[in-house]
């Protein structure tokens, strides 16, 4: 039934090294910035390239290097917390961007650190329940628009990305997508969060009144928050749990996942996540080095590297753990089927 047929990946122009952000932080230079985060470099969205942008150069890169006739697709399923709008729907516009048929459904969900595996799971269950055959997977983030310039303990973390993922039926086949394990903790919304411009806390003169913290950070309730320390909290609380009970779940051990997909907050999170857990170094897979966290995009991004590094084989298992925003978390296991990455 459902798999992963493709993956494209696509990154603005500017790149934010270490060395950019050293010269705006002298107290923080580049081997301080590497040592707390593991991260070398992030990309950061032009201001006026949107995430709608993003998301139709990922599609693009997709149908084309990878051979995909649009008029296949028959529905899109797009994850950001940066839209264009906050009405139409961004995947409305992307069909017409795209030039994709008027018949395909298509729909925004507001997700983050796990929207990824949540979007495999509604495509799974749209191809199972014969209600689609070629899903679009987009996810596209521009946290950089609400990250306040002089706020090193975001601005270091965080990068903007798109990717596009086409999930297909294969009808001789069984699911090699799941089974999914799925968990919500609303009160720790606060622990990530941008305060003010939606319906609760509209854009006021308030707004726009930076303070500065404990830490020598400066942002306003307009910009976006991160308690790192509540959030390091629950995630080493959360994701050991969700491990073991995913794989008990798809009745597999841990010597049975050839690889593993952790969402890439940061490398410190990472380290000790990958400890607690107990995956080897061939099996627990990094790609934050280069891209910073791109909150949805970490996951297919890690699997479009990994695969054009040609790690993958047809037939491996593959474990994937999103957690983050919302307090939200899911986890899933893929069977790969061989994917030909694109060279551009």
């Amino acid at each position: 039934m459902a798999y992963i047929r493709a993956i494209e990946t696509y990154t603005p122009k500017h790149c934010l090294d270490n060395e950019m952000l050293a010269s705006e932080f002298p107290e923080w230079g580049v081997d301080k910035i590497f040592k707390k985060t593991g991260i070398e470099s992030r990309y950061i969205a032009l201001t006026d390239e949107s995430c709608l942008d993003m998301a139709v150069d990922a599609c693009e890169r997709l149908f084309i290097n990878h051979n995909i006739d649009r008029e296949t697709i028959d529905f899109v399923l797009l994850c950001t917390q940066s839209p264009d709008y906050f009405l139409p729907t961004t995947a409305c516009l992307l069909q017409d961007k795209l030039g994709l048929k008027k018949s395909v459904g298509a729909l925004d969900y507001n997700l983050g650190c796990s929207g990824y595996i949540y979007g495999l799971s509604l495509a799974q269950a749209l191809i199972q329940s014969k209600q689609a055959l070629n899903i679009l997977l987009v996810t596209t983030e521009q946290y950089s628009k609400y990250i306040n310039k002089n706020d090193k303990s975001v601005r270091t973390l965080f990068g903007d990305a798109a990717t596009a993922t086409l999930i297909s039926c294969n009808e001789q086949r069984d699911d090699q997508i799941g089974p999914f394990v799925f968990g919500t903790d609303g009160s720790g919304g606060e622990s990530l969060i941008v305060p003010h411009g939606a319906n609760r806390n509209p854009i006021t003169d308030a707004s726009y009144i930076e303070l500065e913290d404990s830490s020598k950070n400066i942002r306003a309730p307009k910009d976006l928050y991160m308690n790192g320390s509540e959030v390091f909290t629950f995630t080493l609380t959360t994701v050991p749990k969700v491990v073991k009970e995913t794989l008990i779940k798809a009745g597999l051990s841990k010597s049975d996942i050839n690889y593993v997909v952790f969402h890439q907050a940061n490398k410190f999170m990472l380290d000790i996540l990958q400890k607690n857990c107990g995956f080897t170094d061939e099996q627990f897979l990094r790609s934050y080095q280069k891209y910073g966290n791109t909150v949805s995009n970490t996951i297919p991004i890690g699997l479009y590297e990994a695969n054009k590094e040609t790690k993958f084989k047809t037939g491996d298992k593959i474990l994937l753990v999103g957690f983050g925003v919302g307090l939200s978390w899911g986890a899933t296991v893929v069977e790969w089927q061989e994917v030909v990455n694109s060279e551009s």
